[in-house]
């Protein structure tokens, strides 16, 4: 035999020995636990001879056995002292074995656990790589899948953002075209308002220039007047039937035939300018709306015609004052120079459908105020509005202030009086309307409204400064 068919030999009888005298683990092929087997049968055959010293061999009955038996105890008990030592090292050593066999039998159990665990550990493992492998397929196509998503949506924001970029520079650039039209037309605007505000302030400044050289002319004609009167032989004075029979004369001519000062300077720093004095008297538009046939007795400057100007009511004024008519005249205004009870006297009947005046009736002596009121009557129209505007003698603050600044005054006259008399004549629908509040000039008088108790006392001794009584002819 060659030497390779004896090595297989000798390899076959091994794995034949091996698997006679040790135990393979199930499910492992390269790893296997020695059998304890034959180390137990050793041991046991051990313990049988540990157990069979000292005892004597059995013989068939008899005599002769009997005495050889007794024999052999004898001579067993006199030498158990030579063989003690012996019996106990023997049990010693089986007792050694059998430990060892336990200790053997609890290391393959646990050689055999092991490997089983190990057993499990590598199925595991390749369960592990069959599923990985399985796995993975999937696993790429879902990263795959997954990126091309990413990248996808990636591409859509930046597009969206690229969009958003436009839309915000698109709507930034319209912000601005919008805030760059608004810049011009805020500039537009401005410009206008200055322009408007200079033309105001020129035509403001024209005005005042026209007014004051109407001032220079008005005080050159005074001047000259007064040096005409120095000139020729003073006047004999009226008596005083003469100066009772005569008729009263409106504001203007008691200031000229005093010829002491300068009664329309005096007027507009007292009374207020021209603007001022419209501007109150809009309260009577609503009465005088829609008339076509309006007489102002004692016209003065002529606020109230403008005011019916303005508004189309066609309105005429008289004024016994010169200068109060070429001013009249200036402003294009309809106006005659005439004594008010005169001229009044002389229209028709019924000719007029309404008829004002504002601060006159205090300058008229008191017993031709209810022959102006008759006159007034007689002329209007039936349903024609008579407005009479006067100082108002139940606010007490008139008396301290306003009424008595005035030397052409006479005396006032109470709404009551004013009245009887609009009764006595036939005028109707009478309203009385207080103007003028006394709080809006005076701030203390303002303060007793809120002072508990006083309020009342407030608005009945200090309400209006001036009053305005308004009927229609019935």
């Amino acid at each position: 035999m060659s030497s390779e068919q004896i090595a297989a030999v000798v390899e076959e009888i091994r794995q034949r020995v091996r698997s006679r005298y040790e135990k393979q683990v199930e499910g492992v092929t390269d790893f296997c636990l020695p059998s304890l087997t034959p180390l137990g049968q050793a041991r046991d055959a051990a313990a049988g001879k540990v157990a069979a010293i000292g005892t004597v061999n059995p013989r068939p009955p008899g005599l002769f056995n009997s005495l050889a038996q007794g024999v052999k105890k004898m001579v067993a008990r006199a030498l158990y002292w030579h063989v003690r030592e012996q019996i106990e090292f023997n049990r010693a050593a089986v007792e050694y074995m059998d430990r060892v066999l336990a200790a053997l039998d609890e290391h393959n159990r646990h050689l055999l656990l092991a490997g089983r665990l190990a057993q499990e550990a590598r199925q595991a493992a390749q369960d592990t790589a069959r599923h990985f492998q399985e796995w993975r397929p999937g696993w790429e196509e879902r990263w795959n899948k997954s990126e091309i998503q990413l990248l996808r949506s990636m591409a859509e924001l930046q597009g969206a953002f690229h969009h958003r970029v436009t839309l915000m520079e698109s709507s930034f650039r319209e912000h601005e075209r919008a805030q760059h039209a608004d810049y011009l037309n805020a500039l537009d605007r401005t410009t206008l308002e200055i322009q408007k505000q200079l033309s105001e302030d020129l035509a403001r400044l024209h005005q005042q220039h026209e007014r004051m050289i109407q001032t220079e002319l008005r005080l050159i004609r005074q001047r000259v007047q007064a040096w005409l009167a120095t000139q020729t032989a003073p006047a004999a004075a009226p008596t005083p039937a003469e100066f009772s029979a005569a008729p009263a004369a409106s504001p203007a001519p008691l200031a000229s035939s005093a010829a002491a000062f300068d009664y329309a300077r005096f007027a507009e720093r007292f009374r207020g300018d021209a603007a001022y004095v419209r501007a109150g008297q809009k309260f009577y538009l609503p009465y005088f709306q829609g008339r076509s046939r309006v007489l102002d007795l004692g016209c003065g400057r002529g606020e109230f015609l403008e005011l019916m100007q303005e508004n189309g009511v066609a309105a005429r004024g008289i004024d016994c004052d010169a200068e109060s008519i070429a001013l009249c005249r200036q402003k294009q205004l309809d106006v005659e120079q005439a004594d008010l009870f005169s001229y009044v006297a002389g229209l028709a009947d019924s000719s007029l459908d309404g008829i004002f005046s504002a601060q006159v009736a205090e300058h008229l002596p008191p017993l031709r105020l209810p022959e102006l009121i008759a006159l007034a009557a007689r002329k209007l129209e039936p349903g024609g509005v008579l407005a009479i505007e006067t100082p108002n003698p139940e606010c007490l603050a008139i008396f301290a202030t306003n009424f008595y600044l005035d030397p052409t005054h006479v005396r006032p006259v109470p709404a009551s009086l004013l009245h009887f008399f609009f009764e006595e004549n036939g005028i109707g629908s009478i309203e009385v309307r207080q103007l003028a509040p006394a709080a809006d000039v005076f701030p203390e008088i303002a303060a007793l409204a809120g002072v508990d108790g006083l309020a009342a006392f407030q608005q009945r001794f200090f309400g209006g400064l001036d009053y305005a009584i308004i009927g229609r002819k019935l």
